[in-house]
């Protein structure tokens, strides 16, 4: 079978990308928080006194945090299809995922409390 390519390839990939963003919003509770967190911040952002370069690290600090909340989501997913059986393995891949959207949010934080303060 031959790959799509150029526009096609692109419109497809934009098409899968807007079936995850749906699915997240439906099945991830914390991804639908952060999102909600993202949506009120970012516009928050702007009626802040600080650069642009600033507004821009302390949004792409939030979208981070969403980035790695689905990546987490994406591991927990696969771990469970492939066995809801609890395992040392498959608890390790998830604690991992969950560390690392803590490790996320504490740069957010981070950003956001530099650039206020």
């Amino acid at each position: 079978m031959e790959k799509n390519r150029g526009i096609k390839r692109l419109l497809f990939a934009l098409v899968y990308s807007w079936q995850g963003l749906r699915s997240a919003l439906k099945h991830e509770e914390a991804f639908r928080q952060e999102f909600f967190a993202f949506v009120l911040l970012a516009a928050f952002s702007f009626y802040l006194d600080v650069t642009a370069v600033e507004r821009l690290l302390m949004i792409s600090s939030i979208v981070l945090v969403m980035i790695v909340e689905v990546l987490n989501s994406a591991i927990e997913t696969v771990v469970d299809r492939v066995s809801t059986d609890k395992h040392k393995l498959s608890g390790r891949a998830k604690d991992y995922g969950s560390f690392a959207v803590l490790m996320t949010i504490l740069i957010a934080t981070a950003t956001w409390l530099t650039v206020l303060l």
